[in-house]
């Protein structure tokens, strides 16, 4: 046994995998690689002061962790934006073309698994990090790592960003389900939830038997190539997977014609696809088309119609929410749609149960949204035999007998109860979500048993909780590591920019998206609580009726804020585009007049850019008003209120 012949073996079994995994076209039995494997492994006990990271042996698992680790990715994952008929996307490709009269398109299946970005540095696999909230993710390299035909080493020195998704095919899904009944365990519901749960393994062994595999899509910034087409063949080059049915066309109306061929022959393919990604192939003209706050605009996804199926009715049931919302559901014979066997779906409120006239022992006809949620598409009148029963709304809350509101602009029914069980848990569990303040190790099924423990009781208790260690210590299935994980994450949940926390604290009309532009607006907490109806109003949109509701907030929630404040909570807007020292970074400021060097949408675009919040109208929140020639009342309301004023040199000034 040599060291030479252990290097050989590397190389040789490295090629087998490629051949294996990604050409699909293996080349030596799976005997004799079985052998091989092991021959290599003797080798390299046999030498291990010649560890490689980058070995076939790397790849059956070898880690357990306690947990996952954050990262923020260079360049945000982005979503794509949907499509469900041909109308549309037709529409979309209009406005390609008007720009760009000779876009070419690549089409790609949509495959149904978990988001992923690869790392390699030096020609090595470094990281893989998962798509997360766009923003940051979780570090799973060592269960990617698992992954056969993800290349360890590329020949490729320079860092490579690739990303794409890791998904289960088909039989491996049929094979880990059959082993989970043998032991008596509860089947994943779909390849793609079960693609997430072994990525998410803490033991990677675990992930290493669960037969994944990955396709590779996209590599931002590729600086091999001028297309997206070329860029992703030059991939394949390096060893990566890439989907052999991606193809490359010169118009909507082939686009539309290899949607439908790919259609027919959809469920015979080995793995889950949900649609077909469409790209613009051109790299210069992707970046002059650009992105909106968060889609590319040269990108789409085109979804595959919902499949439909019939079942029956068992119950309707009241679910109440984080904001008091009563939600009605129903609960009927459970049903496969899409690969998944789906039992509930919501009913949204009252009027949607009496527009569609669903009722308790009804056959119904279901479908999932987007391959994905599942909604009740009608019922079937004809199929009725005396024994359906109307749904009657409660007038109480289900969870704790207060009665109930229906506001004049809403169409749903409220507990207004603030003490509603239901309504506590819910909002602190959104308060801890990934999207809002993003702190793992407080989902709602946590919150629920700290709340039945008296641990938490509201949003506040989070940021004291580490004064109820030994009572949650005490808890089943809670050891110290998993404490100390817990209250690390509160405690950098306290560095979050504003807009989680605005999300977070479940402001009535206020979403993710609300939630970003109020505090790209307003710049601080502060700022938002002073503003008026008419300053929330001025906001591109900030409805009236979200505007109430902010401004109804902060009236009876003021002690809230305050004692999160003494908490150390980041009440700030944070963009980590903008100079921390540029004088009117969360600024408020209005322009009046004519200004000689700058038109007004330049100047507005400059101080936006800088950080501040370009109003239309002077109130008392304003910091400047910066006038030209012929300013008007603006100028005047502003001395009146003695806000600083500044001209067009002084302006200029301050820029530097």
């Amino acid at each position: 046994m040599s060291k030479e012949r252990l290097f050989e073996l590397r190389e040789l079994l490295t090629r087998y995998n490629y051949e294996y995994h990604v050409l699909n076209k293996p080349t030596i039995p799976d005997s004799e690689y079985d052998q091989l494997f092991r021959e290599l492994e003797d080798l390299e006990a046999l030498y291990p002061e010649e560890d490689d990271p980058s070995s076939p042996t790397k790849k059956v698992g070898f880690e357990i962790l306690d947990s996952f680790n954050k990262v923020k990715h260079e360049k945000p994952m982005l979503s794509l934006g949907d499509v469900f008929n041909y109308d549309e996307l037709r529409n979309w490709a209009k406005k390609i073309e008007e720009v760009f009269p000779d876009a070419k398109y690549s089409v790609e299946y949509k495959i149904d698994g978990l988001a992923m970005s690869l790392i390699y540095e030096d020609g090595y696999f470094k990281q893989a990090v998962t798509r997360g909230d766009g923003v940051e993710g979780e570090d799973v390299t060592s269960n990617v790592r698992t992954i056969k035909s993800i290349p360890l080493k590329i020949p490729y020195k320079q860092r490579y960003d690739i990303r794409g998704e890791v998904y289960m095919p088909k039989k491996a899904f049929e094979r880990i389900n059959e082993i989970r009944r043998s032991e008596g365990e509860e089947e994943f519901a779909n390849p793609r939830n079960a693609a997430a749960g072994s990525i998410r393994q803490l033991d990677s062994k675990v992930a290493a038997s669960r037969g994944l595999d990955g396709f590779w899509y996209h590599i931002p910034n590729d600086i091999n190539a001028s297309n997206h087409y070329d860029s992703l063949m030059y991939a394949k080059s390096l060893g990566f997977k890439i989907n052999e049915n991606t193809i490359l066309l010169d118009n909507i109306d082939d686009v539309i014609k290899r949607i439908e061929e790919t259609a027919q022959i959809r469920d015979s393919l080995p793995y889950e696809i949900d649609g077909m990604v469409i790209k613009v192939n051109d790299y210069s003209q992707q970046e002059a088309l650009g992105f909106t706050s968060r889609i590319p605009k040269w990108a789409i996804a085109y979804k595959f119609p919902a499949e439909e199926a019939k079942t029956y009715v068992e119950d309707i049931f009241i679910t109440v929410g984080r904001t008091g919302k009563c939600t009605p559901n129903a609960k009927f014979k459970p049903v496969k749609v899409a690969g998944t066997t789906i039992s509930f779906a919501t009913l949204h409120n009252e009027d949607y149960i009496k527009d569609k006239d669903i009722r308790i022992h009804d056959q119904i006809i279901v479908r999932k949204a987007g391959d994905i949620i599942p909604e009740v598409v009608r019922s079937i009148k004809e199929d009725r035999d005396g024994s359906q029963i109307p749904f009657v709304f409660p007038n109480v809350c289900p969870t704790c007998g207060h009665p109930l509101v229906r506001y004049e602009d809403e169409a749903a029914h409220f507990c207004i109860n603030t003490d509603c069980k239901d309504r506590l848990v819910f909002g602190i569990a959104h308060f801890a979500s990934r999207d809002a303040m993003n702190i793992d190790g407080l989902g709602e099924k946590r919150v629920e048993i700290f709340y039945s423990k008296g641990i938490l009781n509201s949003i506040e208790d989070i940021y004291t909780i580490d004064e109820k260690k030994d009572a949650i210590l005490d808890l089943d299935k809670f050891g110290l590591k998993s404490y100390e994980n817990l209250i690390e994450a509160i405690e950098n949940s306290k560095k979050n920019s504003l807009e989680r926390l605005l999300f977070g604290l479940g402001i009535r009309q206020v979403g993710e998206k609300a939630a970003k532009i109020l505090a790209a607006n307003f710049k601080n907490m502060d700022n938002i609580i002073n503003a008026t109806l008419e300053d929330l109003s001025d906001i591109k949109d900030i409805g009236p009726i979200t505007a109430k509701g902010i401004v109804d907030f902060f009236k009876n929630n003021i002690d809230i804020i305050n004692r999160l404040k003494d908490y150390g909570l980041n009440m700030d807007y944070i963009d980590n585009n903008i100079a921390i020292d540029n004088p009117f970074r969360g600024k408020n400021v209005v322009l009046t007049g004519t200004l000689i060097d700058y038109s007004r949408k330049e100047a507005t675009s400059l101080l936006e850019n800088l950080g501040a919040n370009v109003a239309s109208s002077v109130s008392k929140n304003t910091d400047y008003v910066i006038y030209g020639s012929e300013a008007g009342s603006k100028l005047s309301k502003a001395n009146e209120l003695n806000i600083k004023t500044l001209n067009e040199d002084e302006f200029k000034a301050m820029l530097g």
